[in-house]
């Protein structure tokens, strides 16, 4: 049954985590699905309006206070009287894959901007409204982040999208010792590996071999996971990979 009282925040939404996450919460609270665009989420919100949920979508550029600022009026106006039970920070912009010579400070500040300053900015919108929730919520106001592989290796031609997303899980840890005890659950995660969607269907990976890509399903399960954690256990930092990839 979807809730009536609490509701969560996706923001980073396309065809495949942010798709997968959505449905997963959606299917207890209403969701709101942020991009820049509405054509990653018009799809999205259809599909889970068909099945019984409540969904909206709203355009934002999450490196934008401006922006962030207007959807979060939007937001609050359409879920007035409820309550925020989760934000999920899915955006992943900023990836370039290039010899660091042939590299520009255009791709390092498109890394910056999506990854630390969209989080910043993210972060700084949902946390009022997540510690507000503590003493209602039947799960602890969860704030998840997703990190990549890039988030604890700087690889050869990954050094600007290694910036950006080594930065997002800095700004992570330090939510997380300041607003944990405060009762709000935040959480970065750390997907290592290629994640099966739309776009890497052509792509072999680890030989081609059944599951040797990430499922954003199984993705969103994890992410359901850390959000109903109890208290006493919180994860602070969860890592997933097929089961064949090197590490």
């Amino acid at each position: 049954m979807v809730s009536s009282t609490f509701y969560a925040i996706i923001a980073g939404v396309g065809s495949g985590t942010g798709r997968s996450v959505a449905l997963k919460f959606a299917r207890t609270y209403p969701v709101v699905l942020v991009a820049r665009k509405p054509e990653s989420y018009n799809d999205i919100v259809s599909e889970i309006r068909q099945s019984g949920g409540h969904a909206i979508g709203v355009s934002a550029d999450t490196s934008d206070p401006a922006a962030v600022s207007s959807a979060f009026k939007t937001i609050h106006d359409e879920f007035q009287g409820k309550k925020l039970a989760a934000a999920i920070y899915n955006v992943g912009a900023g990836f370039a894959v290039k010899p660091f010579l042939e590299t520009t400070l255009s791709d390092l500040d498109a890394s910056l901007s999506s990854n630390a300053r969209g989080l910043f900015n993210f972060s700084q919108a949902v946390l009022p409204s997540l510690l507000s929730s503590v003493p209602y919520s039947p799960f602890p106001p969860t704030l998840i982040i997703t990190g990549a592989t890039a988030s604890l290796k700087g690889s050869a031609r990954f050094a600007t999208f290694a910036a950006g997303k080594f930065a997002a899980r800095a700004l992570a840890q330090s939510l997380a010792r300041e607003f944990g005890p405060q009762g709000v659950h935040v959480a970065h995660t750390i997907i290592d590996g290629v994640i099966d969607i739309p776009r890497t269907k052509g792509r072999e990976v680890n030989g081609g071999i059944e599951d040797g890509k990430i499922s954003p399903d199984a993705i969103a399960e994890s992410y359901w996971h850390l959000h109903t954690q109890h208290r006493s256990a919180f994860t602070q930092e969860l890592d997933l990979r097929p089961y064949v990839e090197k590490f």
